[in-house]
């Protein structure tokens, strides 16, 4: 009976979350909007890093660049670049997927129909 009721404590001590340590930031730097334009870094002590540039686009949006890149659990880094304006949010990493090559040619009716459609559409 002991064994059961010391069993049944050991198994919801185990089960109770245990808190991880808040991560320490080591470098937090922020330029203020100018005119529309800001800038920050940030890194901390677990591997994390961003840096972004920013400033107004013609469209009213707003474009910014920069880079950020953390950890993987093998100790490697992932590294992201990015661009972010008028066409959209591009980013650049080795590890971001690629699609694979059209595997054969496209037939001449289906090009013939794409420029019809183009013809149609600048009418």
């Amino acid at each position: 009976m002991i064994f059961t009721i010391l069993a049944l404590v050991v198994a919801v001590a185990a089960a109770v979350p245990q808190k991880d340590r808040p991560i320490a930031i080591l470098r937090d730097d922020r330029i203020a909007p100018e005119s529309g334009s800001y800038s920050f870094q940030f890194e901390t002590e677990n591997g994390i890093r961003h840096t972004e540039d920013g400033s107004p686009g013609e469209k009213g949006q707003t474009n910014s660049q920069g880079v950020y890149s953390y950890l993987l659990d093998d100790g490697s880094v992932v590294e992201v670049t990015y661009v972010a304006n008028e066409n959209g949010f591009q980013a650049q990493s080795p590890l971001l997927p690629v699609a694979p090559a059209f595997p054969h040619p496209i037939p001449e009716y289906v090009l013939r129909q794409i420029e019809f459609a183009q013809q149609q559409e600048s009418l």
